[in-house]
């Protein structure tokens, strides 16, 4: 079946996570919910790889990943601050605000430059803190960032620092939905620590299924502090693996020799090779440069339809509209050419 652009979580385990997914099977009967040595080795690795001694938990999936953390960040009379295009807010099915048993998520505004391309910003933060106080209101708790964002836009080191500071001076705290964390982090160049609990966030999901895992996210607690208990949410909410040794040993595969970080580089330059190779063309439309691993762009309806005839899969209903192209760890070359050259025949004819 010939590579699609719908969605980096078509892609399969990378083969570094295939290996050590195959060891843990091999490695004979091992403690369950956890207590197995791929899960101790994989959590230690994290902890490294961030330099401090965070608190590590994994989760089956992203919207349990974010629904928990911000439960443990939350109380039910509390809010969470998002964009309008925030995953808790698109696309969890009310997850957050289940498991937090009725915190509120509370929309910024869309107008700005930088909420166009997905981003909070710390005068959007203030706003929504300051807009009311009395005790009818849902008290401001959390700040949410989503790093990259939903548009394939990433927040600096200095954008998260003045945002961080707004959230702490008004004593909230600070969540990080990190689904495409390493493609941020690749196009950063910058270490891990400095886009997280250097730069003041208390808790990353951190995903790895969209980078090269079979499954699972790690929930990690830079706030240990908060982390208080999370055992016992995560084995409420039925994600407690009874065999973790599946879901923590391909997190080996990808934290060793940063292969993480390799996938997330090879992602993100194939959204750039798809990016150049679809800019010119005419009816074409592009809403921004790529950061990470996505293009966005505007494609007249005709067309949508005809690719879809040629069986290419993509998404329109995110991004107001436009068609979201995804590039993920496996993505080639040969792939983003010949879908491009689609484009181009099929916006010529």
């Amino acid at each position: 079946m010939k590579q699609q652009f719908a969605s980096d979580n078509y892609a399969g385990m990378c083969p570094e996570a295939t290996h050590w997914f195959m060891q843990a099977n091999a490695s004979g009967h091992q403690p369950g919910y956890g207590e197995d040595i791929w899960t101790q080795r994989s959590t230690d690795r994290i902890r490294e790889l961030f330099q401090t001694d965070c608190d590590v938990y994994f989760v089956f999936n992203g919207t349990a990943a974010n629904s928990l953390a911000l439960a443990a960040m939350c109380q039910s009379y509390h809010s969470v601050i998002c964009t309008p295009v925030a995953h808790i807010e698109t696309d969890e099915c009310g997850g957050p605000e289940f498991f937090s048993n009725g915190s509120k998520l509370l929309v910024a505004e869309a107008e700005s430059p930088s909420a166009r391309l997905g981003k909070l910003t710390p005068d959007a933060v203030e706003q929504l803190v300051t807009k009311r106080s009395d005790i009818h209101y849902p008290k401001p708790k959390v700040v949410s960032l989503t790093q990259a964002t939903e548009l394939g836009t990433v927040y600096t080191v200095e954008e998260v620092r003045a945002i961080s500071a707004i959230a702490k001076r008004r004593k909230l705290k600070l969540h990080m939905d990190g689904a495409r964390f390493a493609n941020a982090v690749a196009a950063l160049g910058c270490h891990p620590s400095e886009i997280t609990w250097r730069a003041g966030v208390d808790v990353l999901c951190f995903g790895g299924t969209k980078n090269g895992l079979p499954i699972g996210e790690a929930v990690v607690f830079f706030d240990r502090a908060l982390s208080e208990d999370f055992a016992y949410r995560v084995k409420q909410a039925g994600q407690l693996a009874s065999k973790m040794r599946f879901i923590s040993a391909p997190w080996v595969g990808l934290l060793e020799n940063d292969v993480w970080l390799r996938n997330a580089r090879h992602a993100n330059a194939m959204a750039q090779r798809l990016y150049e190779a679809i800019r010119d063309i005419p009816g074409v439309q592009v809403l921004h440069p790529p950061q990470v691993n996505s293009v966005f762009a505007q494609l007249p309806a005709p067309v949508i339809e005809r690719l879809y005839a040629k069986g290419w899969k993509f998404y329109q209903f995110i991004a107001g509209g436009g068609c979201r192209l995804m590039c993920a760890w496996d993505t080639t070359a040969e792939a983003v050419d010949a879908f491009a050259a689609d484009l181009r025949q099929l916006c010529q004819d």
